[in-house]
């Protein structure tokens, strides 16, 4: 008689459980698809987001690129009237220093040979250049 007071009670317990886990596991189911979803909806929101934001610092620096193009134009405008429209040799000069600077700055500054003339035009072997580092 006393195992009979631990046995009934105990089986009735095992049988709440089941259905307890029966009811309840497919709602959790349900709940957790249900914030697997909401999650995957923020993900794909925040990355829209970031793409539009992308696509507007693109386009403001692609404003300001044409701002400086267009001030580097006045300036070349300028330094024409101020050459009155010719372009003495100096000049010229200055011009074919300042691109090697930049050919320079770059990396790829090519091998130049000097052939003394009149205006001392330079020869360019575009075949050798510097090494890359």
């Amino acid at each position: 008689m006393n195992i009979t007071k631990i046995i009934i009670p105990g089986f009735i317990l095992i049988a709440l459980v089941i259905v307890g886990l029966m009811w309840g596991l497919p709602l959790y189911n349900v709940w957790q698809q249900e914030m697997a979803g909401k999650a995957e909806m923020a993900k794909a929101e925040q990355n829209r987001r970031i793409l539009v934001e992308e696509a507007k610092a693109r386009l403001e620096a692609e404003r300001l690129n044409a701002a400086a193009e267009i001030e580097r134009a006045k300036g070349m405008a300028e330094a024409m009237k101020v050459e009155n429209g010719t372009l003495s040799t100096t000049y010229n000069q200055y011009l074919f220093i300042r691109t090697l600077e930049k050919l320079a700055d770059k990396g790829s500054l090519p091998q130049i040979i000097y052939v003394p003339s009149e205006g001392l035009t330079p020869v360019m072997d575009i075949h050798k250049t510097l090494p890359k580092q």
